[in-house]
């Protein structure tokens, strides 16, 4: 092994892809079991390994020498063999979590800073707020400080979350509720799977710039990648590194009111862009066995949207597709949080005297029925939707504007 990553478990690890994407080298990686490591170090059988869960401390002792950064965090991420054949470590973590700070404009200097979670990536963000002038409080279940205490310290202008909470699966949660904190100037999440988590989400909401650990995963590759070859990675390719792992993982999402195109904008949107598009009355009805309508008949809206709910949190949560959802979908609160954790939500809106209405069990009322939906319904897509895109001149049109749209946004 040339160069790859180390640790127990490594299923979900989007390390050889991104390093794919950074450099020409070989990168593999090499789940073991702790009673393999001692082994593995003392053979020195590679060039570079980034290491990561449950080993970031135990490789310590076989290193000659460590980075200022990984002497002070006490963590080590990155080992590279020198030429003399000894290893030197460091911790690139603190560099990705940086970048990922300043994508929003933070400013630690001064500030009181909340740093939520005791483990190894608490450890990293203290060290980087301390390096910028910042107080990190760190807040944990068992710890000194506790979630009880937070009424103590709703001065504090950042909030940093290092806890798995709102991690898939269990994607339904948050670590605090930000309302409890009313002076933040950013909220920083280091999750990354989902892109936008409830916390993400909530702060959107209020106003607060916000930011995922997508930005930290790139960027401590980035720096890692740098320290086994030598050289810097041209900003060029992070920034494209950075934009093809947030396609892989977002999802374009279709929402707006019954008959408004979803559908036939969908597979244009799938033609431009060469995705699968997806759409969920389509697989409700071929996991029920019948028709949208026949479900209605048989089991009620009630029952159909029960049916509903399971298959957008199971398919929103899948990335890199286009997902095409039913009129209603919005009407509950999870599935548009569901649909904005991994997704661009894009509402298409049409005027509500063009709408199609054949066999769609809740446009059937006539022209005043349809109204009556739009009246209910237009608050929740704006609350799911990140822009709107009329649907008044061809589909070819409005599918162009969206995904432009998405484009743009795979960039920020």
């Amino acid at each position: 092994m040339e160069y790859g990553l180390i640790g127990e478990k490594l299923g979900h690890s989007y390390s050889a892809i991104l390093h794919a994407l950074l450099a020409d080298y070989d990168y593999q990686l090499h789940p073991m079991p702790p009673e393999a490591v001692d082994a593995f170090m003392q053979r020195r059988e590679f060039q570079g390994i980034n290491v990561t869960i449950p080993y970031k401390k135990t490789v310590i002792p076989y290193l000659a020498r460590m980075g200022e950064t990984a002497q002070r965090i006490g963590s080590v991420n990155t080992v590279v063999k020198q030429p003399d054949g000894t290893l030197f470590g460091d911790n690139t973590d603190a560099y990705g979590f940086a970048q990922m700070a300043a994508s929003i404009g933070a400013d630690f200097s001064g500030k009181k800073v909340l740093v939520l979670g005791s483990g190894g990536t608490s450890l990293t963000a203290c060290d980087v707020v301390r390096q910028a002038g910042g107080t990190p409080v760190v807040i944990s279940r068992s710890g000194e400080i506790t979630y009880a205490d937070l009424p103590k310290h709703t001065d504090a202008e950042y909030l940093i979350n290092t806890t798995p909470v709102g991690m898939y699966p269990n994607v339904h949660a948050a670590p605090v509720d930000l309302t409890r904190l009313p002076n933040l100037k950013g909220v920083l999440d280091v999750i990354y799977n989902p892109l936008r988590t409830q916390l993400l989400q909530q702060a959107q909401k209020l106003g607060i710039p916000a930011t995922s650990g997508l930005k930290m995963l790139v960027y401590q590759a980035v720096r890692a990648c740098e320290l086994f070859t030598g050289k810097p990675v041209e900003p060029q390719r992070a920034q494209a590194a950075e934009k093809q792992l947030r396609a892989q993982s977002m999802n374009l999402v279709l929402i707006g009111m019954p008959g408004c195109g979803k559908s036939t904008i969908g597979q244009e949107l799938a033609r431009i862009s060469g995705r699968e598009a997806v759409d969920t009355d389509a697989l409700i009805a071929a996991e029920a066995g019948m028709s949208i309508p026949d479900i209605f008949a048989k089991e009620g809206e009630a029952g159909f949207r029960a049916r509903e709910k399971a298959v957008i949190q199971r398919e929103a949560l899948i990335g890199g597709r286009i997902l095409i959802t039913g009129g209603g979908a919005i009407k509950d609160a999870e599935n548009r949080a569901a649909l904005r954790m991994n997704g661009y939500v894009a509402q298409i809106t049409r005027p509500v005297s063009l709408l199609a209405t054949g066999g769609r069990p809740l446009s059937a009322g006539g022209i005043e029925a349809v109204e009556k939906l739009h009246h209910e319904r237009a608050p929740l897509y704006a609350d799911c939707a990140d822009a709107a895109y009329p649907n008044e001149t061809t589909p070819a049109q409005c599918a162009n504007a969206i995904w432009e749209g998405f484009d743009e946004a795979l960039r920020a």
